[in-house]
């Protein structure tokens, strides 16, 4: 990550999360008019209805376009690693950047198969985040310039974007930054991530409840909590899908840490995330609660928690086929076919 990104503070993000676009009515109106001339049984398909006008209202135009999807994956460190939280030593974040590199993990594969253009961030890994339980995990201008990157990896003539992330530590940063934002108790957020023991999970635990003791102020402020608890992946993450908005580039998000993310800016407001879908319910406990505060229904529920945008690249290809079933199959006056019983 370079350090020459523009400059710009949390009182600027929040005048942009004030006035962010809205929704193409013109153009969700459209696919909703068609939808109801193709030859099927009104909401036949299901979802796929929802999610080929939820395509049009935000890119704006109908028939909506899938031949350019992006996926990017944020990969930071966290000082809170050093804890114990993950079954893997923080070490491993580089090592996974290098096998994304390489083509040898999941997301490489399910790139091919979506025919997505993967790019892969690093995030200052030589430098985790500080350890919040002793104080926040960044500094304003830290966290601002981290949005500001992922901004930035909002290219023009992209039509979907798969968000995802990796870093060793950043389920325990999600369960903290889940608590902060929505209250409960840290074991309500907290899973076994990567798979840690029981020894693990209390230890997980305990550093989310230090978090929150250490930084009092992220219960106030969605962005203080981004900042205090949170980690460079989840600051470009929500950079990302600020700048997806205005670009009017419709989102999808991947399991717990990516979904913690975007909680930030909807609880800066509740529609900061309408373009957004969650691509799949990961098994970690905390995700199934944080899509219900966020009220979103995921495409998939297929037992996943593996990260690295690999439930987003996966949805890719479902949300192709709702693209492609609404603007190829044929009206009942096209095909003839009557609509009387």
């Amino acid at each position: 990550m370079s350090n020459q990104q523009p400059a710009v503070t949390f009182e600027e993000i929040r005048a942009l999360v004030r006035n962010l676009p809205g929704p193409d009515l013109d153009a969700g109106t459209a696919a909703l008019q068609r939808e109801r001339q193709l030859t099927k049984p009104a909401g036949s398909l299901g979802r796929l209805e929802e999610i080929a006008q939820w395509m049009a209202t935000w890119q704006g135009q109908h028939p909506a376009d899938l031949r350019r999807p992006r996926v990017a994956v944020f990969a930071g460190n966290h000082g809170i690693a050093a804890h114990g939280v993950s079954a893997y030593p923080a070490e491993v974040t580089v090592q996974m950047v290098a096998n994304f590199q390489n083509g040898g993990a999941a997301v490489n594969q399910l790139c091919e198969v979506a025919d997505a253009d993967l790019r892969v961030y690093e995030l200052d890994l030589e430098n985790p985040t500080a350890d919040f339980t002793q104080g926040p995990a960044m500094g304003e201008e830290e966290c601002c310039r981290t949005m500001a990157y992922g901004m930035m990896s909002v290219e023009m003539g992209v039509q979907l974007l798969a968000l995802g992330e990796m870093g060793i530590g950043n389920s325990t940063a999600a369960a903290a930054l889940c608590l902060a934002l929505f209250g409960g108790e840290a074991a309500d957020w907290t899973g076994r991530g990567t798979g840690v023991d029981d020894a693990g999970l209390a230890r997980k635990i305990a550093v989310v409840e230090a978090g929150l003791a250490a930084n009092p102020q992220a219960k106030g402020d969605p962005l203080e909590a981004l900042r205090r608890l949170g980690g460079y992946e989840f600051a470009a993450i929500a950079g990302a899908i600020l700048a997806a908005r205005v670009a009017r580039v419709p989102v999808l998000l991947d399991g717990f840490a990516c979904t913690a993310a975007a909680a930030v800016l909807f609880k800066a407001d509740r529609r900061a995330l309408d373009h957004c879908m969650v691509a799949h319910r990961s098994v970690e406990p905390g995700h199934a609660r944080l899509l219900q505060a966020i009220g979103k229904e995921p495409l998939l529920d297929l037992g996943m928690r593996l990260g690295e945008g690999s439930g987003a690249t996966l949805a890719i290809n479902i949300v192709r086929s709702a693209v492609a079933c609404h603007a190829g199959m044929a009206t009942f006056g096209e095909a003839g076919v009557s609509t009387q019983g």
